[in-house]
């Protein structure tokens, strides 16, 4: 695998309060890369940084765009690079499900009937097929997640980034959408960091894990987790998760 994207030395502050300090990392191509740190250590004043829709007081974020020369894409406070699916779905409550996970091309100046025709060759595969014109409330938590993320991936970026898409889900049904998410990533060919504070979540999906601590907020130690994913919840048992779980809990 080849590097896709990196931070060099992000760091932010709001006033006095300094957030993030001089973080750096790199995402590589079909990767998950998961940010662990416990709430309000300010993952997400990053992934607002990596998204352009904040400027960080120093560093840059660098996009490859051209896999056969590797050249870097400055895209420091600039939006549209990568595709962020924040915590809640954000669905439009008046709108169909087609229009609701169509609306990034939409919003890119394709004509509405071509980009519901767009929308409609993926509800398949996103397990949303027959409910694209049903209303959001009409879907269960899992299912809006599904159209939610389909809308994430619409926006026509190889990375995405996922805010703790699955912290509001039960049990069984995080579980599933889990292992749903690592399959179409993998058919997609999507790059992803995932932002959880869930270690058995980070270790179960993740190839490689940072860990984010401190205020301000550094990225610390790295976990790559071994084996191939999906890993099942058997895995929750064996002696090589315990160890990953207790290695984790002291770097925290």
């Amino acid at each position: 695998m080849s590097e896709i994207l990196f931070g060099e030395h992000i760091s932010k502050s709001y006033g006095d309060k300094a957030v993030l300090s001089d973080i750096s990392f790199s995402l590589e191509e079909g990767e998950l890369l998961c940010l662990l740190g416990i709430s309000g250590v300010g993952k997400t004043t990053l992934f607002n940084i990596l998204s352009g829709l904040t400027k960080p007081d120093e560093g840059k974020v660098y996009l490859v765009q051209n896999e056969n020369d590797g050249s870097r894409t400055d895209i420091t406070g600039k939006t549209g690079y990568l595709s962020y699916m924040l915590q809640k779905d954000l669905l439009l409550p008046h709108k169909y499900v087609i229009d609701n996970v169509a609306l990034p091309l939409v919003l890119k100046g394709v004509k509405k009937k071509e980009a519901r025709e767009q929308a409609q060759e993926h509800f398949a595969q996103f397990g949303l097929q027959g409910f694209e014109y049903k209303y959001p409330a009409q879907l269960s938590g899992g299912m809006r997640q599904r159209a939610a993320l389909l809308r994430t991936f619409l926006q026509g970026n190889k990375v995405a980034l996922l805010d703790e898409p699955f912290s509001a889900l039960d049990t069984l049904t995080r579980t599933s959408m889990q292992e749903w998410y690592l399959q179409v990533m993998e058919e997609i060919k999507l790059s992803t960091i995932f932002i959880t504070h869930d270690i058995d979540e980070a270790i179960l999906i993740s190839d490689r894990i940072r860990i984010m601590k401190g205020s301000p907020a550094v990225l610390s130690e790295e976990i790559v987790i071994s084996g191939e994913k999906p890993r099942n919840q058997d895995f929750l048992l064996t002696e090589e998760f315990l160890d990953y779980k207790r290695s984790i809990r002291q770097m925290l």
